[in-house]
């Protein structure tokens, strides 16, 4: 009888141990004709479940064509994701605590003077930086609303392509704020130091043991073909004054510095990677001296790559040209080195991505005007960077990986092509 007993126990622990937790996807997107509402999605991303890859829900907001574009960069650990739909401006709340029941808790626009949010970023003490864009209504963008729809948005670069009419944009900051919007304190980015007023912040990386903030100045309208946005700006946390702007300087092909994009911290807790939409890394040192200095260390094939992802000694990069996801050991920052790669296919330009919180699944969606338009899962080996996608994430009956994001019928009761932009896992 023991024995018996003994041989149930261990059964049963064995099949909890093989169990996996649920795990879903949130997609942020819109209608590629900006006629209908945008929406947030939700996949069943467990690989065991006899559903994954299958949508087990959608949200719509009520609003149409506002470009959703990004979203926070992971799951918060309370289950809140910010998410902004750029064209207006507009920033959402979502509650996924139960994911199949996502709700909307709140949207908000301007803030402190500044419009059109772009990154945020979790604080330790429960608020949010948030980048803003412009100086409110200095874009000239107002009038447009409704009318662009989500036109231009889909090409490689993954900018808004909005039209300049009125005046030109000024300079927006930084906020920070509670996730509902209350301003905590805020700062413009201009800096009269520099005869560059093109500044417009579009990522910002916190870094609490130095009181530093680095932030970024890629401007998303597209038709701006002024500013390089080489410049990368220093500020003190505890306050946001801005400290100074830096341009980086150009490598061998002459424009690796221009589109200053995502900044992530390093191993050694004070070094930072920044890269740029014109494929290039860059290692900064010295953040918090007075000597603060940023060399090229790496360039990708092309233009437009995408948003990066940091994780362990890995860098992981949407390379668009190559139609790749591409794998760097940076275990010795100023000589990363390619390990792995894998691609989607011509029709695919891979923009954004996100890594689970196992640091072992990476989601990557994909939107082109032209051909493809589908969501990958890709398994990463962390001992190896060893890269592979996920066949077995795909639509049923369909023998190509991903789910397709065109042509079907969403929950809410839309059919037609999903522009998608900032997707992430549960947590």
């Amino acid at each position: 009888m023991l024995r018996s007993l003994l041989v149930i126990l261990l059964s049963g622990l064995a099949s909890c141990q093989g169990r996996q937790e649920p795990t879903y996807l949130f997609l942020w997107a819109g209608d590629s004709a900006g006629t209908s509402s945008d929406f947030l999605a939700v996949f069943d991303a467990t690989p065991s479940s006899a559903r994954y890859g299958a949508v087990v829900a959608s949200l719509p907001t009520g609003e149409a064509g506002t470009h959703p574009h990004h979203t926070e960069a992971s799951m918060p650990a309370n289950g809140h994701l910010l998410a902004n739909g750029f064209h207006t401006g507009r920033t959402w709340l979502f509650d996924l605590t139960v994911p199949s029941q996502p709700r909307i808790l709140t949207s908000f626009g301007d803030l402190a003077g500044f419009s059109h949010p772009h990154t945020y970023w979790r604080l330790a003490n429960g608020n949010v930086l948030t980048t803003f864009q412009y100086a409110a209504d200095s874009a000239g963008m107002r009038e447009m609303r409704g009318i662009l729809g989500m036109t231009g948005m889909t090409g490689m670069t993954g900018m808004t392509g909005m039209a300049r009419g009125g005046p030109q944009h000024r300079a927006g900051g930084l906020v920070e704020m509670d996730e509902r919007g209350t301003v905590i304190r805020s700062a413009g980015a201009r800096d009269t130091a520099i005869p560059d007023p093109a500044i417009f912040p579009y990522s910002a990386l916190p870094l609490p043991a130095q009181d530093r903030v680095v932030s970024t100045t890629t401007d998303m309208d597209d038709d701006d073909t002024v500013a390089t946005a080489r410049w990368i700006q220093l500020w003190r946390l505890s306050d946001l004054t801005l400290l100074r702007s830096l341009a980086l300087e150009p490598g061998p092909r002459g424009n690796e510095n221009h589109w200053t994009g995502e900044p992530r911290l390093l191993a050694d807790g004070k070094s930072v990677y920044i890269h740029t939409f014109m494929c290039g890394l860059y290692l900064l040192r010295d953040v918090d001296g007075t000597s603060p200095h940023a060399t090229l260390v790496h360039t990708f094939e092309g233009k437009f790559c995408g948003v990066p992802v940091l994780t362990g000694h890995w860098w992981l990069a949407s390379v668009p040209q190559a139609h790749a996801l591409v794998a760097l050991d940076i275990s010795d920052p100023e000589h990363p080195r390619q390990v792995s790669s894998v691609s989607f296919g011509a029709d695919e330009q891979p923009h954004w991505i996100a890594i689970d919180a196992a640091g072992r699944r990476v989601v990557l969606n994909s939107a082109n005007n032209t051909g493809g338009n589908r969501l990958f899962i890709v398994d990463f080996d962390p001992a190896t960077g060893a890269l592979s996608i996920d066949r077995r994430f795909r639509d049923v009956g369909d023998s190509l990986p991903g789910v397709k994001l065109t042509g079907r019928t969403w929950p809410h009761g839309w059919t037609g092509r999903a522009v998608p932009h900032g997707t992430v896992f549960s947590r």
